[in-house]
């Protein structure tokens, strides 16, 4: 399995503008595409007292997966213009993690 894991920062008057830009158009717009080996995606939020940071976490079953969402350059970073426009700054790359072990817990 495959982690891909991208930053982006907020002003604290921005932060709520991004997350529901997340939260209704570009998750969903991901989960739309149906791109095989995609497991799932989340999105965590920390407030930093001078700006908010938010990172997203998606799950492929391999590097097929992540190609097939972005395609060769596989690294480079999905953020629409709309989150763009109230994001302070965002890594132009994302990181892409072999998770070497995942523990499901019984509830």
């Amino acid at each position: 399995m495959i982690c891909r894991l991208w930053r982006g920062w907020a002003t604290t008057q921005n932060a709520d503008a991004y997350e529901r830009i997340v939260r209704e158009q570009v998750i969903p717009g991901i989960e739309a595409q149906r791109i095989p080996g995609f497991r799932s995606i989340d999105l965590v939020r920390r407030e930093r007292g001078h700006d908010v940071e938010f990172m997203t976490l998606m799950w492929f079953d391999s590097l097929d997966g992540v190609k097939a969402f972005m395609g060769d350059d596989y690294e480079v970073a999905h953020v629409p213009a709309e989150a763009q426009a109230v994001l302070a700054d965002f890594d132009k790359r994302s990181a892409h993690y072999q998770v070497l072990d995942h523990r499901a817990q019984p509830r």
